[in-house]
């Protein structure tokens, strides 16, 4: 794949267009479209653009941040304006992560195409790239923030500001000494190749060349049998090591003469171990590597809450674009609310509240395209339902026509069964959870009479008497009527009232489930623990946040998982810790949404999260941390609390997850390098340290966090002081073959900030 650069010199009419600039209309509703001029910058990899009337001040965007371009009317925004502008003259860049669209609309169908093709060959050309034109382009980016006055070359004053950029504050009489060693031609400054050695002084990697030189006879190179050795002692693989160290040297040795020799330089072994594949992360947990067979009862379940919702639940933005970024991050579960809305069209939106209105009929729409393109495996659609009988027929009527063969209207093979289907069997499927009148062994019929309020969070008072009978307690239940059309298309998901765990032992059928919101949930989890295991290995349990959070937050989704909670619900527009803990459980099994709960989660068992210690499987384990050589914390596992694998979070947004603890281990952090500012101040430089937390059941919640480093925030490694932090955890006995479950998160911290600092 070309470079930008080489596209430049090939004369890409496209990206020449591009960086000769447009003058494009950014839409962000029917009443705002502001003319901006956009334009792609020399490296070929940020688009510049600002108004007419901002003086110098200026917005730039990496396209490496775009995932994809849209081409016409293919978002909320250019369809509210589509009778204004004509389709081929719009555009949509979608960014990645949590940053929001940019409609654009061009001034000719040329010019967006131009700008289509371009942007869209960038990206290709940004995914294509190995590690080394990775690398390679990391340093150009460099070289041009560098380069003040755009000479080509770099003088001591510019490598000065470099530093700073850098976040590194260095002494001027060292910073000059590697500015004299890379200044070969004695010119006093520094041009392409020169900066290149620069730069590879500055970023030597002293803690990774002290590793290469453990297993490296001669000291420049590892062999193919040197390699091998590292992969089975360092890291921990088994007998594929040879094959996997050849690959290896194939992918990241930059060095033809080194690869045709069989051996890795200390550039490729430095390129190995920054990649992904280099990371803590078990790469087998990355993809689908668990049993997918069991009932659905027997996983958490990746879920969102109030989905629809961009923002907060008071005034925030209600969105198409919601649901597809849940689904993309691969949420299984995603709600609806649903309201009668003008022209006999059910609407969507936080009800009573200020937040915008979109269509039933659009949401469904996008459900049907983006369901199953992160994940196969079942999405359950929460529906909250407060519509007249007249726009519930509408809403049945929406399901079937939009969703046709994806939504699961019987059960599987006509049969009900003492247990849930499994993820593998409901493959593709869309499973509706909302109120039915009856279950799936009979077949009522029903009146269409005005209906209540049908919502699972709205909590409605309930017959109080845990003796209740079976027969009164479905009298109650049928106050409340609805559509039988909307009612038949409820198979595995029936919303039911919680009575009591002993009234669900004895009445309560597998594909009935109930809604808790966080208090309640919290208290059932506190005061009868080991029911609440119990319940919920035979049925689906759904939590969501308190109505108190207009804003939107979230809620520990620790202390549910603890007791086995399936669709622990979030609002998952809203970062934060929560949302953090809840991307390191979902990461493994291939990113799938759907994750096996620990074995005594699923059989008939005594675990209880608040005494784990009472727990047959009882045992202790412990996980040391070190920085450098040095211990830093020394973990004693004694709880089971989570999923299974141990999560470790690095660079507090990645979330890396370890290979089952059983036995004493010992994880070394050796460095951080390139951490971001967290003050953009001029000249200020972060104060590194790092924080390790836990978060499991009650018990095993703890943070410590070691000494801070003056000044240095491109390589803090070698000097972190010797710390010791203890800490006591829990699992069963290596024997019972279930693994350690916890959440580990490391955070790399700036000592004078309130705030995380967020780096990839």
């Amino acid at each position: 794949m070309d470079s930008p650069q080489s596209l430049f010199a090939k004369g890409d009419k496209d990206l020449q267009v591009m960086k000769a600039g447009a003058m494009l209309k950014k839409v962000k509703s029917k009443s705002w479209k502001k003319q901006r001029h956009f334009r792609l910058q020399e490296d070929g990899q940020t688009i510049w653009y600002k108004s007419r009337w901002a003086g110098t001040s200026h917005s730039t965007f990496s396209v490496a941040d775009v995932e994809v371009v849209r081409e016409g009317h293919q978002s909320e925004v250019l369809l509210s304006v589509a009778e204004e502008f004509p389709a081929d003259l719009c555009f949509t860049l979608v960014f990645r992560g949590r940053r929001g669209n940019l409609d654009l609309v061009a001034e000719s169908p040329s010019e967006a195409q131009a700008w289509i093709r371009g942007v869209s060959k960038l990206i290709q050309n940004a995914e294509s790239m190995d590690d080394k034109e990775r690398v390679d382009q990391w340093i150009w980016d460099w070289f041009q923030k560098a380069d003040k006055n755009k000479d080509g070359r770099m003088n001591f004053k510019e490598v000065r500001t470099l530093l700073k950029m850098m976040n590194v504050d260095m002494n001027e009489e060292y910073a000059l000494h590697l500015f004299t060693l890379a200044d070969k031609s004695k010119s006093g400054c520094l041009e392409n190749e020169e900066f290149v050695q620069f730069y590879k002084i500055l970023t030597e990697r002293k803690d990774m060349w002290r590793v290469f030189q453990d297993y490296s006879r001669d000291g420049q190179t590892l062999t193919l049998a040197e390699l091998k050795d590292f992969l089975r002692q360092e890291q921990q693989e088994g007998e594929r090591s040879w094959e996997h160290a050849q690959e290896l040297i194939d992918r990241y040795e930059p060095s033809e003469t080194a690869k045709k020799q069989g051996a890795m330089s200390i550039d490729g072994f430095q390129m190995y171990l920054v990649s992904p594949e280099g990371a803590i992360m078990d790469p087998q947990q990355l993809t689908l590597s668990q049993d997918m067979s069991r009932p659905l009862s027997h996983y958490f379940i990746c879920s969102s809450h109030n989905t629809y919702l961009m923002e907060d639940q008071l005034r925030g933005q209600s969105s198409q674009e919601a649901y597809i970024q849940a689904l993309k991050r691969g949420c299984r579960c995603v709600e609806v609310d649903c309201w009668d809305g003008p022209n006999g069209e059910p609407v969507v939106y936080h009800g009573h509240t200020f937040t915008s209105k979109i269509l039933f009929r659009d949401v469904i729409t996008t459900l049907g395209e983006y369901a199953f393109k992160a994940s196969e495996f079942p999405v359950i659609l929460s529906l909250e339902n407060h519509c007249s009988v007249e726009q519930q027929r509408v809403m049945a009527q929406l399901l079937d026509t939009i969703l046709g063969d994806m939504l699961l209207r019987e059960p599987l093979d006509g049969l009900v069964h003492q247990e849930l289907p499994s993820p593998h069997d409901l493959k593709g499927k869309i499973l509706l959870k909302a109120k039915k009148i009856g279950g799936l062994e009979e077949n009522e019929t029903l009146t269409d009479e005005a209906t209540d309020e049908i919502s699972d969070e709205a909590e409605p008072e309930s017959p109080s008497a845990e003796n209740l009978s079976a027969e009164a307690i479905c009298l109650h239940d049928k106050k409340s009527k609805f559509s039988r059309e909307l009612s038949d298309l409820v198979v595995y998901c029936k919303s039911v009232h919680f009575h009591s765990f002993e009234y669900s032992r004895l009445h309560s059928k597998c594909y009935e489930m109930s809604s808790f919101s966080e208090s309640k949930a919290r208290k059932l989890a506190k005061d009868t623990g080991t029911e609440f295991v119990h319940h919920n290995s035979r049925q689906l349990s759904r939590v969501y946040p308190s109505g108190m959070r207009t804003d939107s937050s979230n809620y520990n989704p620790q202390e549910l998982w603890n007791v086995g909670c399936q669709i622990v619900a979030l609002n998952v527009q809203t970062a934060g810790l929560e949302m953090d803990l809840n991307d390191g459980l979902f990461r493994q099994n291939g990113c799938c949404g759907y994750v096996l709960k620990p074995d005594f989660m699923r059989n008939d068992d005594s675990f209880d999260p608040e005494r784990p210690q009472d727990w047959d499987g009882y045992t202790s384990l412990q996980l040391s941390i070190q920085v450098q050589k040095q211990l830093l914390c020394t973990i004693q596992l004694c709880c089971v609390p989570l999923c299974s694998l141990c999560v470790l979070e690095v660079y507090f947004l990645h979330v890396y997850t370890f290979p089952s603890l059983d036995c004493v281990c010992v994880h070394q952090v050796i460095s951080g390098q390139q951490l971001p500012k967290v003050n953009q101040k001029e000249g200020s430089i972060v104060d590194p340290l790092v924080r390790v937390e836990i978060y499991g059941v009650s018990q095993d919640q703890a943070k410590q966090e070691t000494s801070y480093i003056d000044n240095n925030g491109e390589g803090p490694s070698y000097t972190w002081p010797d710390e010791e932090i203890h800490w006591g955890l829990c699992t069963d006995s290596v024997n019972s073959g279930t693994k350690m479950h916890a959440l580990l998160l490391f955070f790399f911290l700036h000592v004078n900030s309130m705030h995380l600092a967020m780096f990839k």
